[in-house]
């Protein structure tokens, strides 16, 4: 005897009703969980590599990226896209998260065959991307990156020595591209003036000036939320022992300052060669002297909302680690606390582990990224890195 159509379909949902109130959740409670916020998830494991990291209570740290080799400095487009630079490899990359997971999908190769293309920055649709002698510009870069985009030379004018010829670049304020310049040696008076500073262009390249003087090797920079003030980091001269001289953290509220090198390091140590023709009072000092030979890198005043009030516009610091030290410092994730005059009143570890046992480096980090989400990301140049650093009650 045949059933009728309508009684078939009548069975088949009530079986299908069935299965569904037998199962561990309801139809709507399924349905509820798949669109809840990430936030409101269980948390994944910690990656096995990650659990050897130590933050203060609350933070985590979560890989946004792996496999990007020789992952340096870093920049964000409008859109999310995170750029990044690499030193000892040619390449640019863009690391893309689609679904807002806080992890990227993507790992695009951006450009390739580059002169140590470390510093990243990115302005009115364009992308800059700093080699050692010049500046080069990719338009449109958030519909072309895809698409290995061709670039324009901005200027090539900058120096071509590989001593300390990598570089780290941002827009300030005022709209222009910040570009430093290396010493092209240890310790050495260089001939032309524009070793040995922090500059600035115009975006198309023109106007080329010297806004620091005396910095021996400028590798990431920030400005003060408030006051637009620059700050940044500089690496110490090497071979004057273990603890001489510390790096230092330098605030530069105008143009024409001069910061010491090569004649004094650190405020106060007058060198052994060149020390003789200046005295170190002719010099501004740090605005905090930082870890001898731990290789300061990037800087950020961290601007989000993510992380508790104490953390609003203090300073994260990147220490890449040292490489001629008899016991090994750095390798680690630093704050540096200010009152409300802008003075450094403190400076700890925030996020350490990369070294292990005082002798076992698995990571250096580089670069630090204060992402929309108010999450830090940290580049990692010898784990092939980016991570997150979040913050949930």
């Amino acid at each position: 005897m045949k059933v009728p159509f309508r009684s078939f379909v009548s069975a088949l949902s009530l079986l299908l009703l069935t299965a569904a109130c037998s199962s561990d959740r309801k139809p709507d409670e399924t349905a509820q969980a798949d669109s809840a916020p990430e936030a409101n998830r269980p948390a994944a494991a910690l990656h096995e590599d990650l659990q050897r990291l130590k933050l203060p209570e609350g933070f985590r740290i979560d890989y946004y990226a792996r496999n990007v080799t020789d992952a340096r400095s870093m920049a964000i487009s409008p859109s999310g896209i995170v750029f990044v630079g690499t030193r000892s490899n040619d390449k640019v990359y863009a690391l893309v998260d689609r679904d807002g997971d806080g992890q990227a999908e993507d790992v695009v190769e951006v450009a390739t065959g580059l002169d140590t293309p470390n510093g990243v920055a990115y302005h009115e649709g364009a992308l800059y991307v700093a080699e050692v002698g010049r500046i080069l510009r990719y338009p449109n870069i958030e519909q072309t990156f895809r698409n290995k985009p061709q670039y324009e030379v901005v200027t090539d004018k900058y120096p071509t020595d590989q001593h300390h010829g990598w570089k780290y670049i941002a827009f300030g304020p005022d709209s222009k591209l910040y570009v430093p310049v290396g010493a092209p040696c240890n310790i050495c008076k260089p001939e032309k003036p524009i070793y040995a500073t922090i500059t600035h262009i115009n975006p198309d390249g023109s106007g080329l000036e010297i806004f620091a003087e005396g910095v021996r090797n400028s590798v990431g920079f920030d400005w003060h939320p408030d006051t637009k003030e620059l700050w940044f980091t500089d690496n110490g001269r090497d071979m004057l022992g273990d603890n001489l001289p510390p790096d230092e953290l330098n605030r530069a509220p105008q143009k024409g300052l001069h910061f010491g090198y090569p004649y004094c390091h650190a405020g106060t140590i007058s060198d052994p060669e060149f020390g003789s023709e200046r005295n170190c009072l002719d010099f501004v000092k740090p605005a905090r002297t930082l870890s001898p030979h731990g290789a300061s890198l990037g800087m950020k005043f961290y601007t989000g909302s993510m992380f508790p009030e104490r953390y609003r516009h203090q300073i994260f610091i990147a220490e890449h680690g040292s490489w001629n030290r008899s016991d090994k410092i750095g390798y680690r994730l630093m704050l540096a606390s200010l009152d409300g005059s802008g003075n450094v009143t403190a400076y700890e570890p925030f996020a350490e582990g990369w070294l292990q046992n005082g002798t076992d480096d698995w990571g250096r980090p580089v670069d630090v990224l204060v992402m929309p989400d108010g999450a830090l990301l940290v580049s990692d140049d010898k784990n092939n890195a980016v991570y997150r650093i979040t913050y949930q009650k």
